[in-house]
């Protein structure tokens, strides 16, 4: 699965722009003029051999167990992988809208996942976020703050089917969002850059408006359904790490779960499957070097008791 933030090139005309072009991230430092998923996943996987990482291919991990100090991941065919920490990152699969021209424009003014990068940016935009949940309520409210007008599409017939109280209010006191029930985003179009949507009301009617940035928010599944029960995760599956964790008493280690440590001692999340998490591939990649840091600072801290038991 490419990572999040992946963006289509298109080019200036309106045809072309329609057609998903490359798989390109636009935003990852460092590649100006983008970079397709497949080619970073590429060049990781070099930098990783390099520095002498194993790598299993073509086998699906199936659960996780723990036999004293020691994880061990199952594997297909009966294979299994044994080791004292274990970093998950197994991402997540956001729903799409299935609008072709849309998909062709993702990175370049259409984003899956909250606004917490690009929100600065859009000082003076106009902007649209679909979805009716609390996480399109707070990415609308987040907005207002930059923008000149946010548009909240929404499915249903009105915000209170979906969206906890406390944020239909906010948003209702918040002069500069609009909220459009009983619609939904059916095409868009840009030079490369999202410049117009298509919305179609209930009665079947459509209409094009100007849009500088479309946030979808419609829904996700976290790939953690392999995982043990006993692996703390909110209700949608992602998984809780660090100070999130729901019930610290529950902790089985006289030390504190370090910042993105889950439920299970030794069991790290970084990226995408995590609670919480700004879903960008830079902000996986961040989280999965601070991941490794945390990996040797478990390590040391296990040896260093090894030592002083004996």
């Amino acid at each position: 699965m490419p990572p999040k933030g992946c963006a289509r090139s298109s080019s200036t005309s309106a045809a072309s722009a329609a057609r998903p072009g490359p798989a390109l991230i636009r935003n990852y430092l460092g590649f100006p003029g983008g970079v397709s998923g497949h080619r970073l996943a590429e060049q990781a996987h070099e930098q990783a051999s390099a520095f002498g990482a194993s790598f299993v291919f073509m086998h699906r991990v199936t659960a996780l167990s723990r036999a004293g100090d020691q994880l061990t991941l199952s594997l297909t065919e009966d294979k299994q992988v044994s080791a004292a920490v274990v970093i998950l990152a197994t991402g997540a699969s956001y729903l799409r809208l299935g609008v072709p021209a849309l998909e062709a424009l993702t990175g370049a003014g259409v984003f899956y996942g909250g606004p917490a990068s690009e929100a600065h940016a859009l000082s003076g935009a106009d902007v649209f976020v679909a979805g009716g949940g609390n996480s399109a309520g707070q990415a609308a409210l987040y907005l207002a703050r930059y923008a000149r007008r946010v548009t909240l599409v929404v499915r249903g017939a009105s915000l209170d089917a979906g969206m906890s109280h406390y944020l239909t209010q906010e948003i209702a006191a918040t002069p500069s969002i609009d909220v459009r029930s009983g619609t939904t985003v059916v095409g868009g179009s840009g030079d490369g850059h999202l410049r117009q949507l298509v919305l179609r009301n209930g009665d079947g009617e459509e209409e094009t408006v100007a849009a500088d940035a479309l946030f979808v928010l419609i829904g996700a599944r976290p790939h953690t359904d392999w995982l043990p029960a006993d692996i703390a995760r909110d209700r949608h599956g992602f998984l809780y790490t660090g100070e999130e964790l729901p019930d610290h008493g529950a902790w089985p280690l006289a030390r504190p779960p370090s910042a993105l440590e889950t439920s299970m001692p030794g069991v790290l999340a970084a990226g995408d499957v995590r609670h919480g998490s700004v879903k960008r591939v830079a902000s996986a990649v961040g989280e999965g070097s601070i991941a490794v840091q945390l990996v040797h600072n478990l390590l040391g801290t296990a040896q260093a008791a090894a030592q002083r038991a004996r």
